[in-house]
């Protein structure tokens, strides 16, 4: 017969579907085994509906094998087949489907009949490894045979076979190796079995080759003789599509150790499915811990996607939200729509349906966990807490309402772990403000000289130990209409109207030797004053409103920080020896008030984990006093 050429296609676009549609060459083989999977779901539906055409389940499946001398490759079904017209309209206009003309015409009856393909491209693929395709088929519905043969944008020929199977070969003849490509790995066994587990371990029918094995002699066991026989490539059952009541703990920790490359078993599983808008089944798991390289930037979140039971994406990080990009798992949907090729999915309604009903059960899933299950949940807030502290900062406060009430903060209050709502519960009578404390650990923030006061009224605060631990309560603000309070910045509410008194009194009484503290300490802080929250210590470094001490160190080790700075105020405690001295200072030298001043806000500065601008004038002056003291 004449050659054809394709009815709707040229050459180039032959050509920019193989090499730019699909990046990945091994995928030809998921998507000829797809289609042989379509074919064996019509003949299997034609079986149910037609009485005439019956067929016993156990004769459907998919054969492979390879013929390294000839170089060739063939993938065998027992599906329904094709007619020449359906050769025609299926292979020789390129995206043009069968199934999906198949899938339009079944109704709501036929559940069970799962269509793969949805775009007849998939089968072109096989050209990107292939010099030349030969297709034979024979349809249930008719007598004649026939082949397709095709050596790619050339066109293809048409032509009458002798065959009386039903079903459909499709051999390879794979191109000739070159320096970039060995083309000949898709003859070996062990790649097949490979691509095969990847990619369509859980096709509904089976995949079966002849694979050599080594397996004990009848007359020797302890000698070993090569054995070929027919293997079962495909588990076909998914695990994420069995009932969740049969499953046994070990089977889900050895799917996720083998799936997701882990030494450790998961700490939580959930499995569910969904059905609705949009039905799918879901099989995730959060790792028992915090992976190497889980905060680098070569980390890759996303979950694993199927449709069908086959293997379409590896990381579909548009499923997973940022703040639980620490969940690992898979999804298997019918219902998603497959872009032109299986690699590239539409980033439409769909997708963004079922990215929201993900998201949707990880929380409910991490509430459940933090109510009934305490002491896990720690252990998982321990592993990637600031993942969901760093959810709340990011994006504006956009995702704050669907994560505060899942961060947990130690506390003053035994030192244990504390949710927002466990504190606000907790707030003492007229208590108006949750309090924080910032610092590089918790022992360092109770030395704090800013706790005193608090400690002394058995205030509980919250310890905020990680960079983003105050942008994020900033983001915030409130929680329960309770503003949060940091211990270092403004005022803390916690004097008496007596107290306020006797505090504005000592100022002003003072207030000269404030000033001169402050215009010998120039514009490296915007007030000296007295304070209301020390009680042992002599000073401390508070800041307005605003950017605090917190922020300004962090954001000093950023990239371009700009020399971001907090106002600085610093804080004298009247009751304290310090003040009395620089009282009688001021009185007998008010210059020497200008070096005490100084040495105190470097002090001040050292608590605070900040640096010292001149650490050797900072020593000098510091000997200058003592032996000015000692004369």
């Amino acid at each position: 017969m004449a050659k054809k050429q394709f009815k709707a296609e040229s050459k180039r676009l032959l050509d920019l579907m193989i090499n730019s549609i699909y990046t990945n060459r091994e995928i030809f083989l998921r998507e000829l085994i797809s289609n042989a999977s379509d074919a064996l779901d019509k003949r299997y539906y034609l079986s149910l509906t037609d009485d005439g055409k019956r067929i016993d389940k156990k004769n459907l499946k998919i054969d492979i094998s390879a013929d390294k001398a000839n170089r060739t490759l063939t993938i065998s079904d027992t599906g329904i087949g094709m007619t020449e017209k359906e050769l025609e309209s299926n292979l020789g206009t390129i995206a043009k489907s069968g199934s999906l003309e198949f899938k339009k015409e079944l109704d709501d009856a036929t559940k069970n009949i799962d269509i793969i393909g949805q775009f007849g491209v998939g089968f072109y693929s096989a050209f990107m490894v292939a010099k030349k395709i030969t297709v034979e088929t024979k349809s249930i519905h008719g007598d004649v045979a026939y082949s397709w043969v095709s050596e790619g944008e050339d066109g293809y020929t048409v032509n009458t076979i002798d065959r009386d199977q039903v079903g459909t070969t499709i051999t390879l003849e794979l191109k000739d190796d070159t320096a970039e490509d060995n083309y000949s790995d898709f003859l070996e066994s062990y790649q097949i079995q490979q691509l095969v587990t990847k990619y369509s371990d859980y096709v509904r029918y089976p995949i079966e080759m002849m694979v050599e094995t080594q397996k004990p002699k009848s007359d020797n066991p302890e000698e070993f003789e090569t054995v070929v026989e027919n293997k079962t490539l495909n588990s076909m059952v998914p695990l994420w599509k069995k009932n969740r009541k049969k499953i046994k703990p070990e089977e889900y920790n050895e799917f996720y150790k083998s799936k997701f490359m882990d030494w450790e078993d998961p700490q939580k599983v959930i499995h569910y499915n969904v059905e609705g808008n949009i039905s799918y089944n879901a099989l995730l798991f959060i790792p028992g811990k915090t992976p190497y390289n889980f905060y680098n930037a070569d980390y890759e979140p996303g979950l694993q996607l199927y449709c069908k039971g086959v293997f379409i994406m590896d990381k579909a990080k548009d499923l997973l939200p940022d703040y639980f990009r620490f969940v690992k798992g898979l999804i298997d949907s019918d219902d998603l729509n497959l872009n032109i090729s299986r690699e590239i999915l539409q980033q439409d309604r769909q997708m963004k349906v079922l990215a929201q009903s993900i998201e949707k059960k990880i929380k409910n899933n991490l509430e459940e966990m933090l109510k009934g299950e305490r002491e896990e949940y720690e252990k998982f807030f321990t592993n990637f807490g600031l993942t969901l502290k760093y959810g709340i900062y990011q994006d504006y406060g956009m995702h704050k309402d669907t994560l505060q009430n899942l961060i947990l903060f130690k506390s003053s209050k035994e030192d244990k772990y504390v949710t927002l709502e466990e504190y606000v519960e907790r707030m003492q009578e007229g208590q108006d403000l949750i309090y924080y404390a910032c610092g590089e650990t918790i022992d360092a923030i109770k030395k704090l000289p800013q706790m005193e006061r608090l400690q002394e009224k058995n205030l509980e605060v919250l310890y905020f130990i990680d960079d983003v631990d105050e942008f994020a309560i900033n983001i915030l603000n409130t929680y329960k209409d309770k503003k949060f309070k940091s211990v270092n910045q403004g005022d803390l509410g916690l004097d008496s109207e007596e107290e306020k008194k006797e505090k504005e009194e000592k100022a002003k009484e003072n207030q000269s030797l404030l000033s001169s503290m402050k215009d010998a300490l120039t514009d490296k802080v915007k007030e000296v004053r007295i304070s209301s929250r020390l009680k042992s210590h002599p000073v401390c470094l508070v800041s307005d409103e605003g950017i605090s001490l917190e922020m300004e160190k962090v954001l000093s080790q950023a990239p371009n920080s700009q020399g971001i700075k907090a106002n600085k105020i610093l804080e004298i405690n009247p009751d304290h020896e310090i003040f009395k001295t620089l009282q009688k200072a001021y009185e007998k030298n008010p210059d020497q008030v200008k070096d005490y001043a100084d040495v105190l806000y470097n002090q001040a500065l050292l608590i605070e984990g900040l640096p010292i601008e001149d650490p050797i004038a900072y020593a000098n002056k510091i000997c200058d006093l003592m032996i000015h003291a000692n004369k």
